[in-house]
């Protein structure tokens, strides 16, 4: 038995008035999200804990069977891997972004604009080589991903993720100075460092050509880096380890990437596939059917239905629902639905309303031989809440799958 699991990021929300009273899955239209709700058993899933808004980072752990309440580290590792970065015992990882600044260092935008990823390229440039005064002792990396994301990696005796963010996480906060977190030589050491590295990449942002050439266009500079989530590699068994399977991912984003190589999961590539609006879908779902006639378990994600509710895009929510809908309908179409198990949910609830995660549950069906079907017909966070899988936690998710598949393992005599 195989198993593709498809997650639209941020894809369960709140009821909206501009949608008389529906959320973005109850007014989009959606057959083939519908069909595996019908053909399948429904429930709603907490990604922690119920009330509690999670993390890309821990809700996706969460989804592929790890407890983050006992086994997440920060953030800024996982998405490093995901860059394709070589992160290893001992190297502290930020999460960062480029954004922009006014002369008095208060944040204008966090994201630059959602600058270009080929804008943040050139920039990035300048960072290749970087040596800090104070510690020379550490090694600076710096990549930047897609769009405004990048990865800050330090790598040399003595750190700590015990640190706080440079990032306000706010637009009208100043840029924060980054403190220690407990009273140890690392820790400060680490905070030092940081500080002096936000200095640095502002100093020698704000003049760049790349930026001249923004302001010309109306753009907004990325005249800063702000740091984040600093983090080390958790320490996890791999998923192929743990149930003795082979598995696929499918993501764009390069913290999913990262949660997906350190659960033991081959990346696949697929062209079309941005991370935002103009995602090819279609592409996604070959490349999983054809992924699935080797692996186990294929894991598909969408990441433009959470980008949709970041940004307040109610009606583009709906169309990003409608996209993923679309794929689903390849999915089923195509495969062998008899050996096939096909399971759809949300990493989160993001509110098209507030713009972040919030702690809602979000909805989940799964259908396949051997499902004990329920009566819900359609997949949304109201009807799916009825459904027979009840209410279940992230952390439940990948062994109920795995069950179906025959891959676990009994508990006592």
């Amino acid at each position: 038995m195989k198993a593709i699991l498809v997650v639209g990021d941020g894809m369960a929300d709140r009821p909206l008035r501009e949608l008389n009273g529906k959320t973005p899955l109850e007014a989009a239209e959606k057959p083939s999200l519908d069909w595996v709700a019908e053909n399948g058993v429904c429930g709603i899933m907490d990604p922690i804990a119920p009330g509690i808004p999670p993390g890309s980072d821990t809700a996706h752990l969460a989804l592929l069977g790890y407890d983050p309440l006992k086994v997440y580290t920060g953030r800024g590792a996982l998405e490093a891997v995901g860059s394709g970065m070589n992160v290893r015992p001992g190297d502290v990882a930020f999460r960062c972004n480029f954004a922009t600044v006014d002369e008095n260092l208060r944040v204008v935008d966090r994201r630059a604009g959602r600058i270009e990823t080929d804008d943040a390229s050139r920039l990035a440039e300048v960072f290749k080589e970087i040596s800090l005064e104070k510690h020379p002792d550490v090694r600076v990396i710096f990549k930047n991903s897609i769009q405004h994301r990048a990865i800050l990696l330090l790598r040399g005796p003595h750190l700590s993720t015990m640190v706080s963010d440079s990032d306000p996480q706010k637009v009208g906060s100043n840029v924060l100075r980054v403190r220690p977190l407990d009273n140890t030589p690392e820790a400060r050491k680490t905070a030092e460092i940081v500080d002096e590295l936000t200095q640095y990449f502002h100093k020698n942002l704000k003049e760049h050509p790349v930026n001249s050439e923004r302001q010309k266009r109306g753009l907004l500079p990325a005249n800063i880096i702000l740091c984040r989530g600093a983090g080390k590699l958790p320490d996890i068994t791999p998923i192929t380890l743990r149930y003795g399977v082979q598995a696929a991912a499918i993501c764009v984003m390069p913290l999913v990437r990262g949660v997906c190589k350190v659960a033991g999961m081959e990346l696949l590539t697929v062209s079309g596939a941005t991370g935002s609006y103009d995602t090819d879908v279609v592409a996604k779902a070959d490349t999983a059917l054809q992924a699935i006639q080797t692996n186990d378990l294929v894991f598909l994600h969408v990441k433009a239905t959470d980008v949709a509710s970041h940004d307040h895009k109610v009606q583009q929510k709906v169309k990003m629902i409608e996209k993923i809908d679309k794929m689903m309908k390849h999915l089923v179409k195509n495969a062998n639905l008899e050996e096939t198990i096909i399971a759809v949910t949300a990493d989160h609830t993001t509110s098209l309303v507030t713009g972040e995660h919030e702690g809602d549950p979000v909805p989940v069906a799964i259908a396949g031989p051997g499902v004990r079907t329920d009566d819900i017909k359609d997949f949304g966070e109201r009807t799916c809440a009825k459904g027979g899988l009840g209410r279940i936690r992230g952390v439940d998710l990948m062994p109920t799958i795995m069950s179906l598949q025959g891959k676990t393992k009994k508990f006592g005599a």
